[in-house]
């Protein structure tokens, strides 16, 4: 039995194979084709780059035409509400749950049976989400009251905040399914069409704001509401590009009808299982959405366009948590839980190794930069229109409260699929209600000093902590057995990272980029060389210093 951070027996639910059904396992292993992990993990972060960079285009649109607001609050926190139960109903709780469940389906019984599990999976899935949308859009005032009472100041953006979230709630149902439909196609091996889909909602909102808000305008109606219009229709074109990739692999489900097909389908011994491994990852993933929810009532107490604020520089955090940590841990998740299935523990831990050399490696800098970049980076993408200098020194602030934390952001990414591949969904949602707890006392020390910045340097630590405590418990339970060398990469990504913060002061200090306002395109191309700059210095340094980037990344 293994034993958790704190010394304690850990509950592992992974049963105890037979050696007959392990041998089987493995001779199915071998003859299924292997994936080049960081070919994969390269299509998809290749797909989230063009994700993010058409996020932050819809982004720098909605800046430029709203600024920040008590209005563009509002629309933030309806946003945030389905988002919120997404997580916990998509591609949160049911994705740990249903991916390691339909990984170790396809391994052990085959395609026929593992076609009946998705079946019943997707039905039970579907009646709960109706329900779940019809008492959203009832309750939609007490779920805004919830997240954000502080928008009472502005009874306007009150009011407007429960519309939004009532057009928006049914979301939820689009990217559930969505999210259903990603874990089929990831472990199936076809990346690319779970990656790409997030492009659709951007480019929908990209259309409301360009085009639907002045069209709301002309006839007396607040513009804000276009982006609530926007959000619905991406969840429906992302919904709708995932059916055809299921129906090429013959993974297209039948959603049962009738209570009859419910009751059948809520017999199915799969759906059971992932029923029983969901409740404690529910759990794990309400403690995150508890502290999103706390989060965001301050900001809703603290001045007008605080929420604003938080969620530009929750965006620019997105990209390299997306590109890396995302990318990593959809790649990770069928591979570990099929390595585990088989009872491969060697290639268990060599893939958790790898991915977590990548973090360090590119997630230092990442977070560097960040942190003695953010002002520059921020001015050059959002100070237009509206959005003020003031507004840019606020996300600013935010930015580097979330880079003091980035690299436990993009490591919980790896460390938890670590845990919900071999179905141990309890011990990362003991970790989370600490973690929960202790960054709650940092908001008590950290608010009253840096206002907003203090909500995001509370989540930078708490991520930190949480990354840390999972990588003692695997590395206690055995599950992970770290590889040469790992002091030597250390030394040398600290010693190329400290020379490019070297330039990154240089250059934040020789540029008034605040003044640049009026000429947008030499500010965006003196930033690119900057960053461009940036990169190539460390990437030399490391290099220079003997790390071998190629053989590294292929390992």
């Amino acid at each position: 039995m293994s034993e958790d951070v704190a010394g304690k027996p850990a509950i592992v639910s992974r049963p105890t194979l037979p050696a007959s059904t392990v041998a089987r396992a493995r001779a199915g292993a071998a003859t299924l084709p292997r994936v080049s992990l960081f070919r994969a993990a390269s299509t998809v972060s290749a797909l989230t780059l063009l994700s993010k960079v058409t996020g932050l285009l819809r982004d720098l649109l909605i800046a430029a035409s709203f600024g920040a607001s008590a209005m563009t609050d509002a629309f933030n926190v309806a946003f945030r509400t389905p988002n919120m139960f997404r997580r916990l109903f998509g591609e949160g709780a049911f994705s740990q749950a249903f991916v390691p469940v339909l990984a170790h389906a396809r391994q052990q019984d085959g395609d026929e049976s593992t076609r009946l599990l998705l079946a019943a999976v997707t039905t039970v899935l579907a009646w709960a989400l109706l329900l779940l949308c019809v008492l959203g859009v009832a309750g939609a005032p007490l779920l805004v009251w919830l997240l954000a009472s502080g928008l009472r100041q502005d009874g306007g953006a009150f009011d407007a905040a429960v519309l939004m979230t009532r057009w928006m709630f049914p979301y939820i149902a689009c990217m559930s399914l969505v999210a259903l439909a990603a874990g089929v196609l990831n472990t199936w091996k076809r990346f690319a069409v779970p990656a790409a889909t997030p492009v659709l909602l951007n480019l929908a909102l990209i259309a409301a704001a360009w085009g639907g808000a002045p069209w709301f305008a002309a006839r007396g109606i607040e513009p804000i509401y276009a982006l609530a219009a926007g959000v619905m229709a991406g969840g429906l074109l992302q919904l709708a590009v995932q059916l055809p990739a299921l129906a090429r692999i013959d993974m297209l489900p039948r959603i049962g009808l009738g209570w009859r097909a419910l009751r059948e389908a809520a017999r199915h011994p799969g759906v059971g299982r992932i029923t029983t491994l969901m409740a404690p990852a529910l759990l794990g993933v309400s403690v995150a959405q508890l502290s999103l929810i706390i989060n965001t009532q301050i900001a809703s107490w603290l001045q007008p366009g605080s929420v604003t604020w938080l969620s530009y520089a929750d965006r620019l955090m997105e990209f390299p948590t997306a590109l890396l940590g995302v990318a990593l841990s959809v790649v990770l998740m069928p591979q570990l839980a099929a390595a585990r299935a088989a009872d491969d523990a060697p290639r268990y831990s060599a893939m958790l190794d790898w991915a977590l050399r990548l973090v360090v490696l590119l997630g230092v800098p990442s977070a560097v930069a960040l942190l003695l970049f953010a002002q520059p980076l921020v001015a050059t993408l959002f100070h237009h229109g509206a959005f003020g200098a003031q507004d840019v020194r606020q996300t600013a602030l935010a930015l580097a409260g979330y880079g003091v934390g980035l690299i436990g952001l993009v490591a919980i990414k790896v460390l938890a699929p670590g845990y919900y591949a071999s179905q141990d969904m309890r011990t990362p949602v003991r970790i989370a209600v600490v973690v929960l707890v202790a960054t709650q006392v940092l908001n008590v020390l950290l608010v009253p000093w840096l206002d907003h910045a203090g909500l995001a340097l509370a989540i930078g630590l708490g991520a930190l902590l949480n990354a840390g405590w999972l990588l003692v418990g695997l590395l206690r339970q055995g599950r992970y057995r770290p590889a040469a060398g790992w002091g030597r990469l250390a030394l040398q990504v600290l010693a190329a990272s400290a020379l490019m913060a070297a330039w990154l002061i240089w250059a934040a200090t020789l540029v008034d980029w605040m003044a640049l306002r009026s000429q947008p395109l030499q500010r965006a191309a003196l930033l690119g060389l900057v960053v461009v700059a940036a990169a190539a210095l460390y990437l030399g340094a490391l290099m220079a210093a003997g790390v071998r980037l190629r053989e590294l990344v292929r390992r």
